[in-house]
């Protein structure tokens, strides 16, 4: 997504939608999970979960699109990792391209560009102007159908249109579900130490066609996208491995060109895996295709001891991805599995939307007949205690040490 062009252009949302006062806004530094907690109650539905013990806790607002926005895994005294935009959230009031309201596991769909794009009508030209993200992933909210201490399960029908003017009829069935210990370990295939906490989540993402027509490559695919916005430090680095090989089999290792190419001393490509900065001090993005990417991504935060992992589910031997390029395009079906953007300044001297860095999975495109069905799995883990007990399990699932990753870039 172009965030910094968005800045460009509305120079500050607090402008657009009414700052509100510095004391309720704050400021990132100290804000607890309870902190964050209580300014959402004052302006949203909140749906609170958490496993067994309490200690880990995740936070699902109905009304904006049953986003998971933050999560902690030390109780409301804890760590909050999800960006949020308290200035826009506690405005009350929508702005006109996009509302980045911020969490960690939001749900939106692909693609963004190109003839298939849902976010332009039909003959613009590609640019911010005409970019408007469709009302039901941004504004509208999500029907909360159930809701348990572990479990939120909520569902939205949905008509869009894209620029070559295909009209999809569609529900989507979300459930989001705080893991229990057992579960998280055998997900994450490793047992951490008694000294480390940790939460983890999942969202189960379901789109069903509920129109009378197939959807076919010919008149444009939609896809499931999972977007996850957290909270920056200087010292935060993306972890990406990606399956080796040459790329005249496997094409290029990374896809840097979203907004120009990533400096060298952002982005280091190393053997198996790519280190990417998520300090939210500089504005880019990059993605890895079908061929390169595997069913993991992460991120290490060495100022607050952070390891975050998002596992997602990535079926074998499907290659068409949808493309989301702001450009009529000659491979639509040619687009990232896996993304990483790191928010910053537009320009000199301009401030950043958030700051926050993401980490995105995507669903295959979806070749639907009338009645059938595509699911999507994200699932997010956060674990926070001393380096020598999180060591192993940056190894065992990203597959480099910490100081790999401390000393990277």
């Amino acid at each position: 997504m172009k965030y910094g062009r968005l800045m460009v252009a509305l120079t500050c949302i607090g402008i657009l939608a009414g700052c509100a006062s510095m004391d309720e806004v704050g400021t990132m530094a100290g804000k607890t999970f309870g902190d964050d907690v209580k300014f959402l109650k004052k302006h949203t539905e909140v749906v609170l979960l958490s496993d067994a013990s309490g200690d880990s806790q995740v936070v699902v607002l109905p009304k904006m699109q049953g986003r998971v926005m933050t999560s902690t895994a030390d109780g409301s005294g804890g760590l909050s990792f999800g960006w949020i935009n308290r200035e826009l959230v506690a405005s009350g009031e929508f702005v006109e391209h996009i509302n980045v309201f911020g969490g960690e596991d939001r749900f939106w769909i692909g693609p963004e560009g190109g003839q298939f794009s849902i976010f332009f009508k039909n003959g613009v030209p590609f640019d911010l102007e005409h970019w408007f993200t469709p009302a039901s992933i941004d504004t509208e909210p999500f029907e909360l159908i159930t809701g348990s201490k572990n479990r939120a399960v909520l569902k939205k029908d949905m008509r869009l249109e894209n620029y070559s003017q295909t009209v999809f009829d569609l529900r989507v069935d979300r459930e989001v579900r705080v893991l229990g210990k057992n579960e998280a370990v055998n997900e994450l295939g490793i047992t951490p130490a008694e000294d480390v906490r940790m939460v983890a989540f999942q969202s189960t993402n379901k789109m069903t066609n509920t129109g009378s027509e197939a959807w076919r490559k010919e008149t444009g695919l939609l896809s499931i996208w999972i977007l996850g916005m957290f909270n920056p430090s200087s010292r935060t680095t993306v972890v990406v491995p990606f399956n080796t090989g040459p790329p005249s089999v496997l094409g290029p290792v990374v896809n840097d060109s979203y907004f120009g190419k990533v400096p060298a001393d952002r982005l280091l490509v190393a053997d198996g895996v790519l280190f990417f900065s998520g300090d939210g001090q500089y504005r880019s993005k990059i993605g890895l295709s079908p061929q390169r990417s595997k069913p993991v991504v992460g991120s290490y935060d060495a100022v607050n001891k952070v390891l975050t992992i998002v596992q997602y589910n990535k079926p074998a031997g499907v290659e068409d991805y949808v493309n989301s390029m702001w450009e009529l395009q000659d491979e639509p079906f040619k687009g990232d599995v896996v993304n990483s953007y790191n928010d910053g300044p537009p320009e000199p001297g301009a401030e950043p939307m958030g700051p926050f860095y993401e980490l995105e999975s995507s669903s295959p495109a979806a070749a639907l007949d009338p009645g059938e069905k595509i699911s999507h799995v994200h699932r997010t883990f956060h674990l926070q205690g001393p380096e020598a007990d999180l060591d192993p399990i940056a190894k065992a699932v990203l597959g480099v040490t910490i100081d790999q990753i401390k000393s990277a870039l």
